[in-house]
């Protein structure tokens, strides 16, 4: 099977790609340079993977990172509206950590909403979040991220970590997936 079949249109370019993931370290930089906190970076499996790691290769301030895992999708491309922690954050230094989540993408905004009050109450110093794509368009909470990267419209996109059914993960770009794909 060749993924690149399956793509209707690139939505994103590697080299927007890049361009973006280089503009939000050097507001983290600015952001956190002074804290005197020890940053997190806290990846949120599987899709953040690629992001997480194109930007820490530009923040120039020490970072640490780790990850969760969380679910609110399963196999179909509908938010199922409840989240389910499957890998937990587990640590003693949370007070003196300040936690900036990595996603992907933003949909619903339920996931991050949550995690965030999640990650206040397991007593980290401050969280912020940081994505790469923003849907606002299907918002169901009230949220807007910390750090956004670019608004997306609301199309079915994969690529650069997103996926359907754990397939276009590897994709250089983003893209939008034909509906032929994911309707069938």
């Amino acid at each position: 099977m060749i993924l690149n079949n399956d793509i209707e249109k690139i939505l994103i370019s590697e080299e927007q790609i890049q361009e973006t993931v280089k503009r939000i370290a050097g507001e983290i930089d600015r952001d956190y340079a002074k804290t005197g906190k020890k940053l997190l970076l806290l990846c949120i499996l599987k899709g953040s993977v690629v992001f997480i790691g194109d930007l820490m290769k530009h923040i120039t301030i020490p970072v640490e990172i780790d990850f969760m895992k969380v679910s609110s999708y399963g196999r179909s491309t509908k938010t199922q509206g409840t989240i389910n922690i499957l890998l937990d954050l587990y640590r003693t230094d949370l007070p003196d950590t300040d936690i900036l989540i990595i996603e992907d993408i933003i949909d619903s905004g339920k996931t991050l909403s949550y995690l965030v009050d999640y990650l206040k109450l397991k007593g980290a110093n401050s969280v912020r979040t940081c994505t790469l794509l923003d849907k606002p368009e299907r918002r169901e909470v009230d949220f807007t991220p910390d750090y956004c990267g670019i608004i997306v419209p609301d199309e079915f996109v994969v690529g650069y970590g997103l996926d359907y059914a754990e397939q276009y993960r590897a994709l250089p770009y983003v893209g939008i997936l034909k509906p032929m794909v994911y309707t069938k």
